[in-house]
């Protein structure tokens, strides 16, 4: 069975005793649940990758709770500090070099010189790693490759029974996962998320290359082709639904459901995991939705990164 905790100290306490024994507990961050577990204990990461039906060559993020903490794990170099004082705590991981003496699973970083690394934004996450005392590998807490909770009762609907906790904390404010960087060779964005790349292309002065990913390799998280999967089929910058589809609106006209009335594209990030369940209920497993098309600026980016993820063909 798996417990539903108060954010409260009560549930804290319970939640940091339950990682310290090795045991997963899901907690929300700023983008979205994440499924913690102690990242210096293989046993742990390996009871995510389980619990999760994840694939171990697919790295997970370890969330920190300061940056001397990511220094502690990582070599942080002077771009990596640019950004970490512009944008942490905040919906930034970066991927960087590995310090031999690190103390992490190597199951982490999937065999790779490299490791994510993050400082999330949200006070509850915050205070559990606190009250944790290390570091957390925390993937999306749902089933691999299917849609991103947002909610505490989107991960009780895909891992009851799988994990000992989740500690709820409410909606997540930002919706879509974070956005992720490699620094070298040179920056390049390996994940659009929540930090829009125009922002991060400000402070660091210079443009994110997009590196080629091979799927079959991934290098960060969110990489693999088919990804946040709801049952039925999509169909993707639909300007009208076809008989039996589901509308999935955006910006003023009609819909069965909208990201966002208005077209704002921070609302439609922060609706689009919950709207993409609520839309996959509706259709049914052998339904389909479509989706209005999504303009591919700012978060728009990342919702389209997404949306293309999960209506690729199934693997």
């Amino acid at each position: 069975m798996t417990d539903r905790l108060s954010p409260d100290e009560s549930g804290l306490d319970r939640a940091a005793a339950l990682l310290r024994s090795g045991a997963l507990v899901a907690f929300p961050t700023e983008t979205v649940y994440g499924l913690g577990g102690d990242a210096r204990n293989s046993e742990a990461v390996a009871a995510i990758y389980a619990a999760k039906g994840r694939p171990s060559f697919n790295p997970l993020i370890v969330h920190v709770a300061d940056l001397d903490a990511a220094r502690r794990l990582a070599l942080v170099g002077p771009g990596a500090e640019r950004l970490a004082q512009a944008f942490w705590p905040g919906p930034l991981t970066l991927v960087l070099p590995l310090r031999p003496d690190a103390g992490l699973s190597p199951l982490v970083t999937a065999g790779l010189p490299t490791v994510a690394i993050r400082l999330p934004a949200h006070t509850l996450a915050r205070q559990l790693i606190a009250a944790f005392g290390g570091p957390l590998a925390a993937p999306s807490a749902n089933l691999s490759g299917k849609v991103s909770p947002t909610r505490a009762d989107h991960v009780l609907a895909g891992l009851s029974g799988r994990i000992a906790a989740v500690l709820d904390g409410g909606p997540c404010p930002v919706g879509v996962e974070s956005t992720i960087l490699a620094l070298s060779p040179r920056p390049s964005l390996l994940r659009a998320g929540g930090l829009t790349v125009e922002d991060i292309e400000v402070v660091l002065g210079t443009a994110l290359a997009l590196p080629d990913s091979d799927p079959d390799r991934p290098t960060a998280p969110g990489q693999l082709a088919s990804h946040y999967a709801p049952a039925a089929r999509l169909r993707l910058n639909a300007v009208a639904p076809e008989p039996g589809e589901v509308f999935l609106g955006f910006g003023p006209g009609s819909g069965d459901l909208s990201l966002s009335p208005s077209g704002d594209l921070a609302e439609a990030a922060a609706a689009l995991f919950h709207l993409l369940r609520e839309a996959d209920r509706i259709a049914g497993p052998t339904g389909a939705i479509a989706v209005a098309p999504i303009p591919d600026r700012g978060l728009g980016r990342a919702i389209n990164d997404r949306l293309a993820r999960a209506a690729a063909p199934r693997v």
